[in-house]
């Protein structure tokens, strides 16, 4: 993956990143329902993985704000041009694997693709997340329960990869909407670009059924 290096004495959040760098729990998470009605029925009318749908529009949206493809390396700061994603894989003994995913394509690409890697990732499971897990994007789903917050584990110190979950979806006001929570490292990101990541999503998610 391609990075660069961001001057962060010239860049306009300089006090921010100065600030939340150091603390013990740097992180800021907002869970906010999102709107699926028109994702998940198309999934159902052709048989797609809604989870696999809701993915590529979730790790399409945070590659859609600088700031969430932005790293702390050391006292610095790197930018990705592309961060691919690494996601839970259900195992059949009722555990679970990572598997490293890239978005850059159109959507019909992805879908075959993305299943055939979660099939190998699901034959020789691992937790590892291979070279460059600096650039991840950590997604994971709790399709089980309808949540309305998450806290999410993270590591001492602290990493600056972000966290992107989705629960169970249900019903409100006639349409179906789902619980996404994004974790950033505050440092890098405040909430105006969690709040783009949201309007992002919801974008990403508009265009599916259109595919």
């Amino acid at each position: 993956m391609a990075w660069k290096f961001v001057d962060m004495e010239r860049d306009p959040r300089r006090e921010q990143f100065a600030y939340f760098r150091d603390f013990a729990n740097p992180y800021l998470g907002v869970t906010a329902e999102v709107d699926v009605t028109e994702v998940l029925d198309w999934t159902r009318r052709t048989g797609t993985s809604f989870f696999l749908a809701v993915l590529y529009a979730a790790v399409r949206a945070a590659n859609a704000v600088p700031e969430l493809r932005r790293r702390l390396r050391g006292g610095e700061v790197v930018e990705y041009d592309q961060c691919p994603s690494s996601h839970t894989v259900a195992l059949p003994d009722g555990s679970y694997c990572y598997c490293r995913l890239t978005a850059d394509r159109p959507l019909m690409e992805f879908l075959p693709y993305a299943a055939a890697e979660q099939a190998r990732a699901a034959a020789e499971p691992t937790l590892e997340d291979g070279a460059e897990s600096e650039s991840l994007l950590f997604v994971s789903c709790l399709p089980w329960l309808r949540y309305t917050a998450l806290t999410q584990p993270t590591p001492a110190p602290a990493d600056s990869n972000p966290r992107i979950t989705w629960g169970r979806y249900g019903l409100r006001e006639g349409r179906t909407v789902l619980p996404v929570t994004l974790l950033v490292h505050h440092a890098l990101a405040d909430g105006r670009h969690v709040a783009r990541f949201y309007e992002e999503l919801e974008r990403e998610l508009a265009r599916i059924p259109r595919q």
